[in-house]
Parts: structure tokens; C-alpha cells; sequence
């Protein structure tokens, strides 16, 4: 019995690593492709580069590790129905439970690491790969000049090129506007050619310019608003600019700049921040009412026709009694759509950290529930390898993942209560599994082309022969 345990474990472990390792990399080669414009011309290190791939690689696997667990059993179970070993098990008196239970214990210690990771060690992640990705993009391009197309991302310089040629280097038509002395459009470079570098500290670029004129309007006494300024003109055979890019290079951010973000916080930190939101949250609402009381009652105070006595009789004092009242009715509408949005920004606050709360512990009983669905659905359809089962793991994936899109939202937008929505591909999946896992049991043929042609060949015969018309 051992050794045949054993079997099964390495059958199992096997797929579940390639799997896990196929959809790491294609989940990888996606979140790369999106990032890839942010990535390309800032002068990253390969260090960083290697590091920020090993952070997305980790914040991929709430993504990635269900799916490989699902297909992973789909193609083990697969195979031994394939190849008969299931059947062989089965006629030796082992029932489909015991068969399946060393590797349900496994999926349930996947399922507690998958936990202790979700609570403890992917809001580390997410906060650093959220921090990496925004560092990368405000880090500014130092070569990222196209033709035909002003680049102002060097301070005080604005440049268009005509052509660049492919050592990337070497640049036709150049136009330079010098605008370091803030004063407009008075320095003005055109070249013929020029030839681009970075100096060996990687701190200056160094843009050499051949065969060209620079023309400079001479300012008097600094004051650019007159109508008439002497221009000086200079030909020169080369001529050489220094940018400084010391302000451009990559430099981490703080991460305490994130640390604040819900996605960043483990489920104690969670249930902490929510409440105290809503704590502050009954404090405005209190607060609000009864600034709304004192604004109503403001308004009663004001006298009513009847009760004005003579000195308020006038037109004019009626008038101005009149936009006195409306003033108050347009604060105290204002105070109400200031309130309002307020108040719905903190609702989605405290909704942000319920799903999130709640997220932490979806993701590792996904785990589970998607090993309990592959598992019979692999003895069912009787196939391994990455042919059908890829097809079919890949239909109920979807399922769970759209799902999941639709009761997170429906609990953002109130449709549905945190708890149903969080769960709602469990509440879905649950009775689908235990109908696998029956079928499974008593070696049902549900996807087997041969049952429905019988089936089908029944119906026609019932009704052929008119059996149904003496029924």
C-alpha cells in the first residue's frame, strides 16, 4: 500500500510542478508584455530586472497555483484511468475515497502553506512588487529621443531628431531649444548631424552636434518683453552638451509610501483598519446629522409672512430675508454631496478590507476545492497528458475566475453581502464537486460519446415504436 502511495505521489507532484512552473512563466510573459513600454529605455539593471521579475513571479501565484493544482489532478487521474491502473485499484477492493486520500492530504498541506503564504507573505510581496513597478515607472527615460517628435524629458532642453540611424547613436537634424535660462525660446542649436553617448559613470549624457548653427537672441537687462532683440549667430564645425542625468537614474521608493494600502496588510491588520474606519465613519455620519439639525433649525428661525412685523414689511427686506434662506438651503446642499461622497468613499474603504479579509482565505481553499473537482473529473474522462485535460481544466478555471469577478463586484456594489460574494464560486463549485466525485465513484461515463449515442438511440426507439402512446 505504501509503495502504491508513493506512486500516486509522484505522479501527482510531477504535473503539479511543470503545471505550476507553465503558468508561472505564461502569467509572467502577460504581466511583462503589459509593463514592457515602462520597462524599455529607463537604464535598468539586470539586478533589477532579475528582481522584479522574482517579486512578480510570487505575486502571480494566487493566479497561477489553483490552476496548476486543477489541471495537475485532472492529468494524474487521467492517466491512471488511461491506462487502467484506477480500475486495477478499484477491482483490489480500494474504493475511489481511500485512493484519492493520500493525495487529498497533500492538497490540504498545499492548501495551509497556500494560507500562511496569503496571510504572511504576499502582503510583503505585494507591497514590494506595487513599490518596484511604480519606481520603474517614474524613473525617467535617459535615451528615448524618436523621430520627428519634441522630447522634453531633459530639463531645460527641448530636442526633435529627423532620423536616427540603427546604432542608436547616430542622429540627422537636429533641432535643440536651450531653455536653461527660463527665459522662452532664445537659444536655439540646428546640426546637420550628431552622435549620441553616455559617459562611463552613466551620469552625463554627451551629445556631440557636426556641421551646424546656433542662434541666441541677447536679452538686455533681463527683459524678454521687448519687441526687438540683437541676435548673435555661430557656425561651428562641432560643438559639444553635457546633460546631467544624476536626477533620472533608477532610485527606490519608500515603501512606507504603500504600506498604508489594504493589499499591503495581513488579516489582523485587515479586521484593525476596517473597524477603525468604521468607528470614524458613525463619527462623520453623527457629525453630519447634526450639522444637518442646526442647518434646518437655522431655517426655521427665519420669520414666515405671517408673522413679519411691520419693519420687515418692505419689498426689500422681504427680499433679502429671501437670500439669506436660500444661501442656507444652497450650504446645506452642498454639505450633503460633500457628505455623500465622502461617506461612499470610506463604504468602498471598509469594502476593500472585508474582500481582502476574506480573499485571504478563498484563495487557499480554491486550492482545495479545484483539487476535488480535478481529481474525479480526471477518472471520468479518462485521459491524461496535456491534450483534454488542458481543455477541461482550463473550462472550469474560467468558471471560477468569473465567478469570483462577479460576486467581488456585486459586493462592491452592494448587490450582494461580502461573505456571498467572496464565496460565491465555493457556493457554486461545492455541488459540482460532490456530483464528480459521485459519478466518479460509480464509474459513471458522462463524457464518453458512446452514452449519449445509446441514450440518444433509447429515445429514438421509445418513441418509435410508440411505446409512449400505451404508457
Amino acid at each position: 500500500m505504501k509503495a502504491l502511495y508513493r506512486y500516486m505521489l509522484r505522479s501527482f507532484i510531477g504535473p503539479m510542478a511543470l503545471t505550476l512552473l507553465i503558468a508561472l512563466f505564461i502569467l509572467l510573459m502577460q504581466f511583462l508584455w503589459k509593463y514592457i513600454d515602462d520597462m524599455v529605455g529607463k537604464g535598468l539593471s539586470w539586478f533589477v530586472i532579475i528582481k522584479f521579475m522574482i517579486w512578480v513571479t510570487l505575486y502571480l501565484i494566487p493566479l497561477a497555483l489553483p490552476m496548476a493544482i486543477l489541471l495537475a489532478s485532472i492529468m494524474t487521474f487521467g492517466n491512471l484511468a488511461e491506462n487502467y491502473e484506477l480500475v486495477a485499484m478499484k477491482s483490489s477492493g480500494l474504493s475511489l475515497t481511500r485512493i484519492i486520500a493520500p493525495l487529498a492530504t497533500v492538497a490540504v498541506l498545499i492548501t495551509i502553506g497556500a494560507f500562511l503564504f496569503s496571510n504572511y507573505a504576499l502582503p510583503i510581496v505585494n507591497l514590494k512588487t506595487d513599490a518596484l513597478i511604480w519606481d520603474i515607472q517614474n524613473t525617467k527615460p535617459s535615451l528615448s529621443l524618436k523621430p520627428d517628435i519634441f522630447y522634453s524629458g531633459l530639463n531645460g532642453y527641448s530636442i526633435r531628431i529627423g532620423t536616427k540611424d540603427p546604432d542608436q547613436e547616430t542622429m540627422h537634424n537636429i533641432l535643440i531649444y536651450d531653455h536653461t535660462d527660463n527665459l522662452g525660446n532664445i537659444k536655439v542649436y540646428l546640426a546637420n548631424t550628431a552622435k549620441m553617448k553616455m559617459s562611463s559613470d552613466q551620469r552625463t549624457m554627451i551629445l556631440t552636434l557636426n556641421d551646424g548653427n546656433s542662434y541666441e537672441e541677447r536679452v538686455e537687462d533681463n527683459n524678454p518683453q521687448k519687441s526687438n532683440h540683437p541676435m548673435m549667430l555661430n557656425n561651428f564645425k562641432q560643438l559639444t552638451i553635457y546633460f546631467d542625468l544624476s536626477s533620472f537614474r533608477f532610485s527606490r521608493t519608500k515603501e512606507d509610501l504603500f504600506k498604508s494600502d489594504y493589499q499591503m496588510m495581513d488579516m489582523r491588520q485587515l479586521t484593525h483598519s476596517a473597524d477603525s474606519l468604521k468607528g470614524q465613519l458613525a463619527i462623520n455620519k453623527d457629525r453630519f446629522s447634526y450639522q444637518i439639525k442646526t442647518g434646518f433649525l437655522s431655517l426655521q428661525t427665519f420669520p414666515g409672512p405671517k408673522t413679519l412685523p411691520v419693519r420687515y414689511g418692505g419689498v426689500q427686506d422681504k427680499m433679502v430675508l429671501f437670500d439669506a434662506a436660500t444661501n442656507n438651503v444652497r450650504n446645506v446642499k452642498e454639505l450633503i454631496d460633500q457628505s455623500s461622497s465622502q461617506f461612499a468613499q470610506d463604504h468602498f474603504s471598509i469594502l476593500d478590507r472585508e474582500l481582502q479579509w476574506q480573499r485571504t482565505l478563498t484563495f487557499p481553499f480554491a486550492c482545495l476545492l479545484l483539487f476535488f473537482i480535478g481529481a474525479p473529473l480526471g477518472a471520468i474522462i479518462r485521459k491524461g497528458g496535456l491534450g483534454m485535460p488542458v481543455v477541461v481544466a482550463a473550462l472550469f478555471f474560467v468558471l471560477y475566475y468569473i465567478l469570483s469577478i462577479v460576486g467581488v463586484k456585486s459586493a462592491r456594489e452592494d448587490i450582494m453581502s461580502v461573505f456571498i460574494g467572496s464565496w460565491l464560486p465555493a457556493f457554486v463549485l461545492v455541488p459540482i464537486s460532490v456530483f464528480l466525485t459521485y459519478k466518479a465513484s460509480v464509474d459513471s461515463a458522462i463524457f464518453e460519446r458512446d452514452a449519449y449515442l445509446n441514450f440518444s438511440k433509447k429515445v429514438s426507439k421509445f418513441f418509435t415504436t410508440g411505446k409512449w402512446r400505451t404508457a
